[in-house]
């Protein structure tokens, strides 16, 4: 937990609408993630899934963290709720966006030049917790 000050690639998921941020903070060396930290801003389900992603992707090669998946982290929580599948979702997101700024322009044959259907899904959870949060607000 925290952020890493030189990290070498951060992201963030998720909305200040409804008070669920992740922010992933990667240190990578020769390809393998040596660090991993988050700061996260939410429930306890957002707190959790964005400890057990960063324990999940140290010590691991870039594909191999690119590939973890939502499903994943609630299964390593032990299951989560559906109302709280969202939080996973976000952690993963914020975990790919890392890794798509880390390489900027340069991507590796492995990361797909569009966005995929997790990145996908991460985006859309974001759209539906904006306008949710804003039809409440009114």
């Amino acid at each position: 937990m925290g952020r890493i000050d030189d990290a070498d690639a951060f992201a963030q998921a998720g909305s200040p609408a409804c008070g669920d941020v992740i922010s992933i903070y990667l240190r990578i060396r020769d390809g393998v993630i040596e660090d991993a930290k988050f700061e996260s801003y939410g429930c306890a389900a957002n707190i959790a899934a964005a400890s057990v992603l960063t324990e999940i992707v140290k010590g691991k090669r870039l594909e191999e963290a690119w590939n973890i998946d939502w499903q994943q982290i609630a299964d390593e929580l032990g299951g989560l709720p559906p109302v709280k599948k969202h939080c996973s979702i976000l952690a993963v997101g914020a975990l790919r966006r890392a890794i798509r700024r880390y390489f900027g322009d340069n991507l590796p044959e492995w990361l797909p030049k569009d966005l995929t259907s997790v990145e996908r899904q991460a985006l859309e959870e974001e759209e539906m917790i904006e306008r949710i949060y804003g039809k409440l607000r009114r």
